[in-house]
């Protein structure tokens, strides 16, 4: 089984036709493989949100290929999208999102509950907030916890479904620096004891520290080790 979990060749997207359109991608070519810890980063307007866009499957590239644990999701109809996007990815955005008319349990629980697996998800959802360190706030209200432990809660959920690649959207941005420094530890953490792969967004790179990879977009391109390097230095 290769250990390659994401693949893109030669990604392309165009908005607009003709003299108003938009290169917001050009021929970005990535492979990820599993367990990594990848940053992408870049100023605003980079591409790099087009990027996670084409990744979470939430936009269709002009042209290019993206294989999610060797699949070829570009082939996909908008149904099947949908539920490849629900049982292989994991999400976490700059705001936590929890719903505040549930539980944060609940909340939890919501992406296995929409695959129609109940069976395990209460059991699942009750460890996965044990290791963020919520099992004392489990059972209040989404609304009722501060914003670090809703950013908790919110790892926690993009984690239960066991995705092959959990997207983070700026996910300390909302943060003060201590929250936002507990929830990049905790999800380094995470990455080391489940195996799993992280892809952040982030205008934020020295946050992170030592990460396994860092690529980053300007101008719709990806760079990557010293070119990279070189860019975040002039930035």
């Amino acid at each position: 089984m290769s250990d390659k979990v994401l693949e893109m060749y030669n990604l392309n997207k165009v908005y607009g036709k003709g003299d108003t359109s938009v290169h917001a991608l050009q021929d970005v070519s990535i492979t990820v493989n599993k367990g990594e810890f990848l940053l992408i980063v870049g100023s605003s307007g980079s591409g790099k949100s087009t990027l996670l866009n084409m990744i979470g499957l939430l936009d269709r590239p002009t042209s290019g290929k993206i294989l999610i644990d060797g699949i070829n999701t570009t082939t996909l109809n908008d149904g099947k999208i949908s539920s490849f996007r629900n049982h292989k990815l994991g999400f976490i955005f700059q705001f936590s999102n929890l719903l505040s008319d549930l539980t944060v349990l609940e909340n939890v629980m919501l992406p296995r509950q929409i695959q129609g697996k109940n069976g395990s998800a209460s059991k699942d959802a009750k460890e996965l907030l044990k290791i963020v360190g919520l099992e004392d706030q489990m059972h209040k209200r989404g609304n009722k916890i501060s914003g670090g432990q809703a950013q908790r809660a919110a790892i926690a959920r993009g984690l239960v479904n066991r995705p092959a690649i959990v997207l983070a959207d700026e996910p300390t941005g909302n943060l003060d620096s201590v929250s936002a420094q507990n929830i990049v530890q905790l999800m380094k953490s995470m990455a080391k004891k489940l195996g799993q792969t992280f892809i952040v967004v982030t205008h934020d790179r020295h946050q992170f520290g030592d990460v396994n990879r860092i690529i980053t977009i300007k101008d719709g391109r990806a760079f990557e080790g010293e070119e990279s390097m070189r860019l975040e230095a002039v930035a």
